[in-house]
């Protein structure tokens, strides 16, 4: 198939994703084409060193500067792949500025600075895509900015971290201890050297920003999502929660909230650890796989699922969109904008509605249930069942809870630390998927 027209594409970076963009996109020139309506050359690639072997590319590709593809007027598109906050900031709003459109997948980038980013966007009639920068391969953000656009969506679940979900799958899977999982991971390669931005949460964290942005119409950074890692899950947690029915998944959540006494909304963000039934569909989702359970006013309940990291799979989505932004400029068009109309109130943790699972270990002495009892009720927090086993001289307690808000749960907890009973609060992890 002939086109009418040839768009040129310029890259910043070229690591493990940008590499395999790059050659993708050699190889698959003719289809690309014939989709797009284009032919795409990449013409460009900036890299920090010009040593590093990129088998399948041409060397010629490569420069050190960044400013002469962004500057270049010739460079229609540009793909960033850079990573991190500067000077990818700095050089995607140079290259809008300068009218081509951008491709990304920097995702502490659009968490951080996603509203400035969408106004330039705006300001420069030119298409900033971003699929890849959630969930790598599973098409997510498109159907919330479209396909779900038309409807209200109320809660958004999923499991956007690879690493932490296979240390995870494999403490559930095998008894493994933490520590170890997270050694068998990092020679897998699903886990960094310095692993701390994955079981840290950061890493969902802005994930899950951009995730409730969209399914909410607000404008969320990673500061307002609530954090919390997979550090403090041991074997004993991950025991006892199947026994009991559960898996632990690290879970983002974003729910709308409703203000009690008005028809207002706001909503919470967050990211923890979390126990969800077995028969739960996130449940069933193992080792680096992603999922996105979408929950709507009147499509009901929908999951996305597929690999949610890795060079390839994150090419793939790059270069849906490459097509995507490379179909509207030759059709002299643009893809739907951000919207931020609804600008939701972002509500403290505090008023979110949820159950605790909480483990205790106390005296093995008369009183103690009474007690412990005693201490959720003056939080008016319900107890929806409780287990004892004995621990040679002492007993650990199991407790979960009815939903109740966090500042009641949380005030709970700090008060049955306290109690002379109470020898250590063990673990105390939230729980989601129940009925109410």
């Amino acid at each position: 198939m002939k086109t009418a027209r040839k768009l040129r594409v310029g890259m910043l970076g070229c690591g493990v994703v940008g590499s395999e963009v790059a050659r993708l996109l050699i190889a698959n020139q003719d289809d690309l084409a014939a989709r797009s309506g284009a032919g795409l050359e990449m013409v460009k690639i900036s890299v920090r060193n010009l040593q590093t072997p990129r088998p399948g590319i041409d060397p010629e590709l490569f420069t050190t500067d960044s400013d002469s593809i962004v500057d270049d007027p010739t460079i229609d598109l540009v793909i960033e792949v850079m990573g991190g906050i500067e000077p990818a900031h700095q050089l995607i709003l140079r290259a809008m500025k300068n009218g081509k459109a951008v491709v990304t997948a920097n995702k502490a980038l659009l968490a951080k600075f996603g509203a400035e980013l969408f106004h330039a966007s705006d300001e420069a009639d030119v298409d900033l895509y971003y699929e890849a920068a959630v969930a790598g391969a599973i098409p997510i953000l498109r159907p919330l900015a479209e396909s779900l656009v038309g409807d209200h969506v109320e809660r958004v679940m999923g499991i956007i971290n690879g690493t932490t979900n296979y240390i995870l799958t494999k403490m559930y899977e095998t008894g493994a201890t933490f520590e170890n999982a997270l050694k068998e991971a990092q020679a897998l390669g699903y886990a960094e050297a310095d692993p701390t931005a994955d079981i840290e949460s950061f890493d969902a964290v802005a994930k899950a920003a951009i995730l409730a942005g969209l399914a909410f119409h607000t404008q969320v950074t990673d500061e307002d999502v609530y954090r919390e890692g997979i550090t403090k899950v041991s074997a004993d947690d991950v025991s006892v929660a199947s026994e009991m029915g559960f898996v632990i998944k690290l879970l983002a959540i974003a729910e709308a909230n409703e203000v009690h006494g008005s028809d207002e909304e706001t909503i919470t963000v967050r990211v923890h650890p979390t126990l969800i039934p077995k028969t739960h569909p996130l449940a069933s989702v193992r080792e680096a796989f992603n999922a996105v359970f979408v929950q709507c006013e009147s499509a009901g309940e929908l999951m996305f699922y597929g690999r949610g990291a890795g060079g390839t799979p994150t090419a793939s989505a790059i270069l849906g969109d490459l097509v995507a932004v490379a179909r509207n400029r030759i059709e002299g068009s643009l893809g739907p904008t951000e919207t931020d109309y609804a600008d939701l109130d972002i509500a403290p943790m505090g008023v979110t509605k949820t159950r605790y699972l909480i483990r205790l270990e106390v005296l093995d002495v008369p009183g103690v249930l009474a007690s412990v009892a005693a201490t959720f009720a003056k939080n008016d927090v319900s107890i929806l069942t409780v287990r004892q086993d004995g621990r040679g001289a002492d007993a650990e307690l199991i407790v979960l809870t009815h939903i109740a808000t966090e500042s009641s749960l949380s005030s709970t907890v700090k008060q049955l630390a306290d109690l002379d009973s109470v020898k250590d609060v063990l673990s105390v992890i939230r729980v989601e998927g129940l009925s109410s």
